[in-house]
């Protein structure tokens, strides 16, 4: 079961006829998030795999997972905040059962997004579950 935000997210791209429009509704999430602070954009936050520089601060409270991310990529934010849709919020010991496949695969990003972009989603999704399992 997806969060709430995430449902919402699938809501609007079912509305989103044209893969174009659902593209800018991505880059338009990702520059609605709040940039990451330079202090943040450290080795330990960087995520390796991605073409773009990402980096991802992750905190855990009280057994529930958040994170922040940015990336110099526009499409790159904007899937940032897909994932944060997706995981943030859960509690720590839910996160390894998201299907992240699946549940992007109903937004239709597998068939739309570029080999490179899909290995650094993979590499986002594998850092989330990462910090989640280490909690």
């Amino acid at each position: 079961m997806a969060q709430e935000a995430f449902e919402e997210i699938v809501e609007t791209f079912e509305f989103l006829d044209d893969w174009e429009d659902r593209y800018r509704h991505v880059i338009d999430m990702g520059k609605a998030m709040d940039p990451l602070d330079d202090a943040l954009k450290v080795p330990a936050t960087k995520v390796d795999g991605c073409a773009s520089q990402v980096w991802l601060h992750s905190k855990v409270e009280q057994g529930v997972l958040s994170f922040d991310g940015d990336s110099d990529a526009m499409i790159v934010r904007g899937l940032i905040a897909v994932l944060k849709g997706l995981y943030s919020g859960l509690p720590v010991d839910e996160v390894a059962k998201v299907d992240a496949v699946a549940e992007l695969g109903r937004l239709g990003l597998n068939e739309h997004l570029s080999a490179q972009r899909s290995n650094g989603v993979r590499a986002m999704v594998e850092r989330i579950r990462s910090v989640a399992a280490a909690a």
